[in-house]
Order: C-alpha cells, then structure tokens, then sequence
C-alpha cells in the first residue's frame, strides 16, 4: 500500500474544513475526544541498507496527546488542527512528499507511530483510520530479494569485486632473430 504523503493529507483536510477531526487506531477505537496535536515533526532520514544502497526520506510525524481524566464531547474541528499546520508551517516548511505518520498512545496502547490508511466523512466527522507501520526490505522495494536469492547468496553478504582475467605473455622467452640473448 501506497504511504499518504503530507501534501494530499493536507488537501484532503483542507476539503473538510468544519467537520470534527477523529483518528481511529484500532477497530473500533477513536483517539478520546480531549486531545492535542502538541507537535509536528519533520524527520529527514537516510539509511543504508543491507545490500549497501544508500536510502533517503522524509516523515511527518503528528503527535497526539490525551491528558489523563480529561473528557470531552467532540474532537477538535479540521479547521483547528489546519490552523495548528499553518503556525507549524509558518515556521518549519513541510516536505509535501514526506510520508505521514500519527503518533499515539495513552494508558491502554502502547505509544507508536501509525500511518494513515484512508481519510473518510462519518456524517459531521473526518476520520482518519489508521494502520501499524511496518519493516520493509527496501531491497525488495527495489525488485531485488532480501535474504537468499535463487542463486543461494545472501542479499546482506558485501558485494564481491569481479576481476577481469588477464592472459599474461611470457616476456622471457625470446623471439628468433630479434637479436636479444
């Protein structure tokens, strides 16, 4: 599945500015209502992976804070979280190609950082449903194998340097009538 890039996430919460924003991280389970986008980060990262080809990316990373015993009747509105994009951006602009995540975790989930799956109205609301990242090879991404390939060698084994062959002339042995020894 194709990761949401910050550019469409964006345009997408743009479309709803007055519905109220929810993030479902599990079935049947919202974010409570009570929290804050208390940051964005942008995370440039660059890795090297095992079959020793240097990767590069950007992450926008939404953080979400429930404060403890705090409840609340509806979520924060788009617009509300679009103003809090707009200060952010006025300060730090976002790589529009830079993969989305959401960060959460409260008393009953362990917090991580999930990736939007799909953005859909419920009547006066825009939830977005989120999924679990995952480990990727990026050797497969690249239509290469990760672990054994067909021709039982190892993808993380360090590439090996093919040296061409060279037929050597013996400089030693003298040719008739050329006047040497």
């Amino acid at each position: 599945m194709e990761n949401l890039k910050w550019g469409l996430f964006k345009q997408q919460l743009q479309a709803y500015p007055g519905l109220f924003l929810h993030f479902r991280y599990a079935e049947n389970q919202l974010v409570n209502a009570a929290y804050h986008i208390t940051e964005i980060k942008q995370a440039t990262i660059t890795s090297v992976d095992c079959g020793g080809v240097v990767n590069a990316w950007t992450e926008i990373i939404v953080q979400l804070w429930v404060p403890e015993n705090e409840q609340q009747d509806r979520a924060m509105q788009v617009d509300k979280a679009l103003s809090i994009i707009n200060l952010v951006e006025n300060v730090l602009p976002l790589h529009p190609d830079g993969i989305v995540k959401i960060e959460f975790g409260d008393s009953q989930f362990y917090t991580r950082q999930m990736l939007p799956k799909t953005l859909k109205v419920n009547g006066e609301n825009l939830v977005v449903d989120l999924r679990d990242d995952a480990v990727q090879c990026k050797a497969i991404e690249r239509g290469g194998s990760c672990g054994v390939n067909n021709n039982s060698e190892e993808c993380c084994t360090p590439a090996t340097e093919v040296k061409p062959v060279i037929q050597l002339q013996n400089l030693a042995v003298a040719a008739p009538g050329s006047g040497c020894c």
